[in-house]
């Protein structure tokens, strides 16, 4: 490997699994223009061209596609025995990578992650929130965060937190003039907020009561894709919102919003944190697994 550095093959493996320059740079944590230079330093120390690029696609060349198949499995080992080395440590130090969806990453933000950063400031978490599903061992996280009913099974999950539903909420100044619904069905009849999903689809309101499970394409003056900018426009009254009960618990404690639809939204499967099962661990990934379970103690006290 003379001549090359850890930092240019991960670069490599990096930009043939993203399939994008931009994605891979976010995922290094560094510039489009340095990853870049990265990719033609190597590619000039090895003489051929591992990538066509072009304004809208990258993929590997024929070359590319047997430096990676040739390079990832040592690369593997290589970092793998550098993890092994790092799990020897008794503090804990280094990036630790999770991936989540952006709820769970609200719920869990303040209570456990602020707690980790300040227990142990020679860690820096590196938190990325998307709503697809990804692999996290292909796409280098140590830890993912799901719903308990969408982590894969061969991952060991470890649940989280308090008890999850959804809230079907209004202002107070919307319910001033118009009736609070009773039922599901009634929302047909109230401005709603609608909310697009990642994949661009609209997403159905989603209830049940008595082992009934209804769904409703509400409609209504605002289609959104952030929990953020509903609660915002649900703030200002411009109609009914459906969130996590999580996102606007404390609108609701300080009557700021009021929560209809009750006894239709029953409790939900729990968030977990989960990782693959590989024995060496650093200390911060272990560190932090070890305040997840505690948090889930004190929650369920």
């Amino acid at each position: 490997m003379t001549g090359h550095s850890l930092v240019e093959l991960d670069a490599v493996l990096a930009v043939a699994r993203k399939t994008s320059f931009r994605q891979a740079a976010l995922e290094l944590g560094m510039s489009t223009t340095a990853l870049s230079n990265t990719i033609g330093k190597i590619e000039r120390l090895l003489g051929v061209r591992l990538f066509n690029r072009t304004t809208r696609s990258v993929s590997l060349t024929d070359a590319g596609r047997n430096f990676v198949a040739q390079v990832a499995p040592a690369l593997k080992d290589i970092h793998d025995a550098m993890d092994g080395v790092r799990s020897q440590q008794n503090t804990p130090s280094g990036v630790l990578r999770i991936n989540a969806f952006a709820t769970a990453a609200r719920e869990i933000l303040s209570p456990l992650i602020f707690d980790f950063v300040r227990r142990y400031p020679q860690v820096h978490v590196d938190l990325v929130t998307e709503g697809r599903l990804v692999d996290i061992v292909a796409d280098g996280f140590d830890i993912g965060v799901r719903s308990a009913d969408l982590v894969p099974s061969d991952m060991i999950a470890v649940k989280l937190g308090r008890q999850r539903r959804f809230a079907v909420v209004a202002s107070p100044t919307y319910f001033e003039n118009i009736e609070k619904p009773v039922v599901p069905p009634d929302l047909l009849k109230h401005a709603c907020l609608r909310i697009r999903l990642p994949n661009g689809r609209l997403y159905p309101w989603h209830f049940e009561k008595n082992g009934q499970a209804v769904q409703i394409d509400v409609k209504g003056p605002l289609t959104l894709d952030e929990a953020s900018l509903s609660r915002i426009a649900v703030m200002k009254a411009m109609g009914i919102g459906f969130f996590m009960e999580s996102d606007v618990r404390d609108d609701i404690y300080a009557g700021r919003l009021i929560q209809v639809l009750e006894d239709w939204t029953p409790p939900l499967a729990p968030l977990c944190l989960y990782y693959p099962g590989r024995k060496n661990r650093s200390a911060a990934f272990r560190a932090f697994t070890e305040m997840a379970r505690e948090f889930t103690a004190t929650a369920s006290g």
